[in-house]
């Protein structure tokens, strides 16, 4: 499914698209093939096979920030998280991703970010990856830079998710937590690219660019901090 126009959704009405039709937008049956601003999505990884994840679940050392996990599961709502402009900059709705470019990931049901620091993560040690702020809005370590080859993140291609701040990459180790969270992964930020850090976009709500009176889309490489469009 692809949700295109000028309307910006709201959040309410993001998690009811989500929770009714988001099945139907895999990447198998969807004609368009970047990552694009405002998108909501899973995120794979590719080594263990778990997709990003987070719950209002805190940990219990480290910040005591809510917890980010890997989970198995295809169909948990936990799962989804909107693409959105860095911190302080704007995001044209609909705009490919390019690679290099820093973004926000906001978990969409509890609107915090995707965030790390220099906190040790709980089981391997490595730096704790947490989500954080209130109602979509942190501070810097929110900015995470999409790494890969070509021009644009593709949904078709595996990427690494660098943390702007400490420059340690979004990562699953493969250690796995007991109680309260049994069962889930523990995702944290490695110093290193391996392939335990190789992500893919899944399923999702992606929005496609505008188009033009003339039929074509309309560009999509102005500048982050070019002229405000609609943005989630």
């Amino acid at each position: 499914m692809a949700i295109a126009g000028q309307d910006v959704l709201t959040h309410s009405f993001l998690l009811f698209l989500i929770y009714s039709f988001i099945d139907s937008a895999t990447p198998a049956n969807f004609d368009y093939d970047f990552v694009t601003c405002g998108s909501a999505l899973k995120i794979k990884n590719s080594a263990h096979n778990v997709r990003l994840h987070s719950h209002d679940v805190k940990y219990g050392s480290g910040s005591g920030q809510q917890s980010v996990t890997g989970v198995d599961s295809s169909d948990d709502h936990n799962s989804y998280w909107q693409v959105r402009a860095k911190t302080g900059a704007t995001c044209s709705r609909g705009s490919p991703v390019k690679c290099g470019q820093s973004v926000r990931l906001t978990h969409v049901a509890t609107k915090r970010n995707l965030h790390s620091h220099h906190f040790q993560s709980p089981l391997s040690h490595n730096l704790e990856v947490s989500a954080f702020g209130e109602a979509g809005e942190g501070d810097e370590g929110d900015n995470w830079v999409i790494v890969c080859s070509s021009k644009y993140w593709s949904r078709n291609d595996r990427v690494r998710i660098k943390h702007v701040t400490t420059e340690y990459f979004l990562h699953v180790s493969g250690d796995t937590y007991g109680r309260p969270i049994h069962g889930q992964r523990e995702i944290s930020a490695y110093p290193s690219a391996n392939d335990l850090n190789y992500w893919q976009a899944a399923e999702g709500i992606y929005v496609k660019p505008t188009e033009t009176k003339s039929g074509t889309a309309a560009s999509s490489d102005d500048d982050e901090d070019g002229p405000l469009h609609d943005e989630f």
